[in-house]
C-alpha cells in the first residue's frame, strides 16, 4: 500500500510530465502506461463496494449446497440474510454475511472480480476461493 507521501510524489511526478510533456524513454513508462498506473492507483480510493456473502467449507458438496441455496434465495437480499445467518461459516454470517465496505484489492482476486464486475443485486455463484465456495450478493457499489 502506497504511504499519502509516495502517493503524493506519485502524483507530482505525472503531473509534471504532463504538464512539461516530456517524452518517455527506454527507461521510463510509457504516458499511457502512467496513466493506466494512475488510473488503478485513483481508482483503488474511488471505487467502492458492499458485498455479502454465505461461505461453506470443502469441496463439491459445498458447492452443491449453494447451488441449492441459491435457488431458494433468488435475488432477495433478505433471503441472502437469512441463508447466511444459518449456513455461512464466516463470522460475518452472524451479520447476514455483510462484509461492510471495501475497495478493489482487499478481498481475494476471485472475489474482487465478481464484486467489482457484475450486476448489484444480483446472487453471484458459487465462487471458489481459498476459503471454500461463496455465494456473494452485491448490495452496492460506487463505479
Amino acid at each position: 500500500m502506497l504511504s499519502i507521501k509516495s502517493l503524493f510524489v506519485l502524483l507530482l511526478t505525472v503531473a509534471s510530465c504532463t504538464a512539461f510533456s516530456i517524452q518517455p524513454t527506454s527507461r521510463t513508462a510509457s504516458s499511457l502506461q502512467m496513466g493506466n498506473f494512475f488510473e488503478d492507483i485513483m481508482k483503488r480510493f474511488t471505487v467502492k463496494a458492499d458485498a455479502s456473502h454465505i461461505l461453506i467449507k470443502g469441496g463439491a458438496e459445498a458447492a452443491n449446497k449453494l447451488e441449492d441455496l441459491k435457488a431458494s434465495i433468488g435475488d432477495s437480499p433478505v433471503k441472502f440474510a437469512e441463508a447466511a445467518a444459518e449456513f455461512s461459516s464466516c463470522p460475518s454470517g452472524r451479520k447476514g454475511g455483510n462484509l461492510g465496505q471495501f475497495g478493489p484489492g482487499q478481498m481475494v482476486k476471485e472475489f474482487d472480480q465478481i464484486v467489482f464486475s457484475e450486476p448489484v443485486g444480483v446472487v453471484h455463484g458459487p465462487i471458489k476461493t481459498q476459503f471454500g465456495y461463496h455465494l456473494i450478493y452485491i448490495n452496492e457499489r460506487n463505479d
